[in-house]
């Protein structure tokens, strides 16, 4: 498994090479009085003591795959399942992510064949990606990702597709890549990973993907198929080295979930009890003093607009209702910006209000947000959209219509194109564009490509337009740059 060996060999002193006779004797002596010293640091989080010891009662130093087994991701994905099935915050970050990663869709475009062949070849993967509803289905797997911590994809013949390639995208949920009982345990002693098989290099080899899944409801049977690992794509973050099956990526964040539910329910409750009494009566007499005797916690039906005669040395108020507190809205802000956090979310966008913001705080939040996306986006294509390409194209190499566009074999050189991302500011963004291209310090491929387009379809539209427009005898003059517009005047009209 270990090609690589080093060789062993006779001991030497690196550190005298270079000096003389004298340097190297003094160096030799140095070496035999440290010889059993033992070099002693001081950490201060490595210190157990009575105040920390229960903070770190849980930490332990088992393996990545260790630590995620199967029952506690399963744990983990039931949590987090129910939390975004039941909390909206959690729904709309979860939606918010897959929306702005996958978007409409990503667009492919081809760099090595002819411009005729590439064009011809875009169309035809995305006339396919629409039959399968690929967009869809990714939006799915980023969902899936969040809340399952990954996402399983099979690559399969559907003879109902309405393509001329009948290949087909089968998600699979994390539930179904298992271990199932009675499997010969040669197939699984120190190969396999919770479902996943693995080569002596330690490549997934095969998957064992259940027929059902186990929380179906309707019989469930112990049967799996052992899927080639060619035909599955398997889509999650390792966060560590050695890990082989992801966590959910709320994991972090759902005590806080928990937290934010309670708090809410609890300042709900304080105020409906504060409510459910219309007015209590209360008397600054003492016990069997001055005032009319009255049975305790009597209840006394009222009438709209009406006039009544209290008895004798009693008083008719109402209970102070203290909620929610001063401190409720900070609460849920602060307790919602950590929960947001473990997912790259600013606040505004992961609550949906950006009534705190100004303009500069908002683009500074978004810059950190946009970057993780687009790193999301990179990982997408790697680990799914390439392998959905690659296999696409093999089939289609094998139609007639294709076979004539003369496809070269092998990998074809390919970059995808996903939703840009609208500017706060337009007006603002166009001068900063038109400053770039005066400089050359960008290109239109770049540029078109921030807003998910391709440059050359583009250009070429644009010359249809230009081309119409001279036939129709429009003038074609440039619109007046607008003036530039300074981070204070723009926080001063949106303040306006």
């Amino acid at each position: 498994m270990w090609p690589f060996r080093r060789k062993k060999t006779e001991r030497s002193l690196p550190a005298s090479r270079g000096a003389s006779p004298r340097q190297a004797r003094l160096l030799v002596t140095a070496n035999r009085e440290n010889r059993g010293r033992m070099l002693r640091a001081r950490y201060d989080a490595a210190q157990t003591s009575p105040e920390n010891a229960r903070h770190w009662a849980m930490a332990d130093a088992l393996s990545a795959d260790a630590v995620g087994t199967a029952d506690v991701r399963r744990r983990l994905r039931e949590r987090a399942r129910y939390e975004v099935a039941n909390n909206s915050y959690a729904k709309g970050i979860v939606l918010t992510l897959a929306n702005d990663c996958v978007g409409t869709g990503p667009r492919l475009q081809l760099l090595g064949a002819s411009a005729e062949t590439n064009r011809r070849v875009e169309a035809a993967f995305a006339r396919w990606a629409g039959a399968v509803d690929l967009a869809g289905k990714l939006r799915t797997m980023r969902m899936a990702k969040v809340t399952d911590g990954e996402a399983f994809a099979v690559l399969v013949a559907n003879p109902l597709l309405d393509s001329p390639v009948q290949m087909d995208l089968h998600l699979v949920e994390a539930d179904r890549v298992a271990s199932p009982l009675g499997l010969p345990g040669n197939l699984l002693r120190n190969e396999g990973i919770d479902g996943i098989l693995l080569d002596a290099w330690g490549n997934p080899r095969s998957y064992s993907i259940l027929r059902q899944h186990p929380g179906d409801l309707s019989g469930w049977r112990n049967e799996v198929d052992l899927v080639d690992a060619g035909s599955v794509v398997h889509w999650f973050r390792p966060d560590r080295p050695g890990q082989h099956r992801g966590i959910p990526e709320l994991t972090a964040a759902l005590p806080l979930f928990a937290q934010l539910r309670r708090y809410t329910l609890a300042v709900i409750a304080a105020a409906e009890t504060a409510a459910d009494f219309a007015a209590v009566l209360f008397t600054d007499s003492p016990a069997n003093g001055e005032a009319q005797a009255l049975e305790p916690m009597d209840v006394v039906e009222l009438e709209k607009r009406m006039a009544t005669v209290l008895p004798d040395g009693w008083r008719l108020g109402q209970i102070e209702a203290h909620q929610p507190a001063t401190a409720y809205g900070e609460f849920k802000r602060e307790i919602l910006n950590e929960i947001a956090r473990c997912l790259n979310l600013p606040y505004n966008i992961a609550a949906c209000n950006s009534s705190g913001y100004n303009y500069a705080s908002g683009r500074l939040d978004h810059q950190t947000y946009f970057k993780s996306i687009r790193v999301e986006q990179a990982h997408l294509a790697e680990a799914v959209l390439d392998r959905v390409f690659d296999a696409w194209l093999s089939e289609a190499r094998l139609l007639p219509e294709f076979a004539r566009l003369g496809l070269a074999r092998g990998p074809v050189a390919r970059q995808w194109f996903f939703d840009g991302t609208e500017h706060v500011d337009p007006a603002k963004e166009a001068n900063a564009q038109a400053t770039r291209l005066a400089s050359n310090t960008t290109t239109l491929a770049a540029e078109y490509a921030r807003q998910g387009k391709d440059w050359e379809t583009e250009l070429r539209q644009r010359a249809k337009e230009k081309q119409l427009m001279q036939e129709l005898g429009l003038a074609d003059d440039p619109a007046p740059a607008p003036e530039e517009e300074t981070d204070d005047d723009a926080d001063a009209r949106q303040a306006a």
